[in-house]
């Protein structure tokens, strides 16, 4: 029998179960990123699994395995190919500036000399006038960036090792969570010592938050990226597939993204006189890109996670700054389950109040027994 009182073996017990809790996510720290996106993958293509497992007669494993099969083709190989795409044109590029066939301080020449005076006269207050000093700066500035690249070029075998392993890990992952998941969840609410309204309620607002982002955001990036590269291919302006990847990489930032890729083509084009060119990518940067933006992102993501776009935003700058791509995700995430701990709150706390003031209140005598 314990000598030990219940109280203090319940303390032992919960350090315990901390100390033991942060070592295993220590252990998987180094791979939390294929970590986090099948778990992040398993929950998006729930759906997909659970309509699979009917079709397979309700067995598991069959339909888990189709279902990451479907995955690597209708996910995986496009980026493989896109991914092939952008390092040719990447390639041709690189070997274009290294020619000098393609000069970024020769496009700052031009774009200078087509500035109205009023502008000229205000980028010199800011020092900005002196092209050769700015040209010297941005030199600096790419040898430092490529002597980086050089000295992380060393160690690419080694990288690559690193991305197959945490690839396969997530696809491993995601085979057993999309298996024994629903498993896995309910032994995590029973473990979790809240009422049962309140697992259900932030469970529902993790998975739902977790689709909306990565769906919307996704499908966001693609039609940006792909506007805008059908608009350079159209123009005529190299390496299209370059540039799409770009405007569809910045288009997660909310509102301002695809715009940093196409605002400055459109100011080159009107400043070396192709005026017609460069007043249609604004129209279409505007009301085509621009608007799949203004249109999609809050129907696709506001809609389903019921949060002001202001929040999206500031929520998804402020996780990518703190966690980088995956930071699209895990920003909306906390900001929901900020929203939705808070209204759980607030609600306790105004039944409190209301029941507090229903008891306060003095009794009436009931209609009819006025004392005489």
């Amino acid at each position: 029998m314990s000598s030990q009182s219940p109280a203090l073996e319940q303390k032992a017990f919960i350090l315990l179960l901390v100390a033991v809790s942060v070592a295993f996510g220590w252990i998987l720290l180094p791979f939390y990123g294929a970590v986090f996106w099948g778990a992040v993958l398993a929950i998006v293509f729930a759906p997909l699994y659970r309509r699979l497992l009917r079709k397979t007669g309700q067995r598991p494993t069959v339909a888990a395995l189709l279902t990451v099969l479907l995955i690597l083709v209708l996910v995986f190989l496009p980026l493989s190919l896109i991914t092939a795409s952008l390092v040719q044109e990447g390639t041709a590029l690189y070997e274009r500036m290294r020619q000098g066939d393609f000069s970024l301080a020769s496009y700052a020449n031009q774009i200078y000399a087509a500035l109205p005076d009023w502008l000229t006269q205000l980028l010199g207050r800011f020092g900005l006038d002196n092209l050769s000093v700015l040209q010297q700066r941005v030199t600096a500035a790419l040898n430092e960036g490529g002597q980086k690249i050089a000295a992380s070029a060393l160690n690419i075998g080694q990288n690559t090792f690193d991305f197959v392993v945490a690839f396969f890990i997530m696809l491993y992952l995601l085979f057993f969570l999309l298996r024994d998941g629903a498993q896995l969840s309910r032994r995590m609410r029973d473990a979790i010592p809240l009422n049962a309204s309140y697992l259900r309620n932030l469970s529902g607002k993790f998975t739902t938050v977790i689709r909306a982002t990565v769906k919307g955001n996704i499908a966001v990036a693609v039609v940006q990226g792909a506007l805008g590269g059908v608009a350079f291919w159209f123009l005529g302006i190299h390496a299209p597939v370059l540039w799409a990847v770009l405007m569809a990489f910045l288009s997660l930032l909310p509102a301002v993204g695809a715009g940093l890729v196409w605002g400055p083509v459109a100011a080159y084009l009107l400043a070396t006189g192709a005026t017609l060119q460069g007043i249609g990518l604004i129209v279409y940067g505007v009301l085509v890109i621009g608007l799949v933006d203004n249109v999609l992102r809050p129907l696709l993501v506001g809609k389903d996670t019921k949060m002001p776009d202001y929040v999206v935003l500031i929520s998804t700058l402020g996780g990518m700054a703190l966690f980088g791509l995956n930071g699209f995700v895990i920003g909306p995430l906390i900001a929901a389950m900020f929203i939705a701990v808070w209204d759980i709150f607030a609600t306790e706390q105004a039944q409190a109040n209301a029941l507090a003031e229903a008891t306060a209140a003095p009794q009436q005598p009931p209609a009819g027994d006025e004392v005489v």
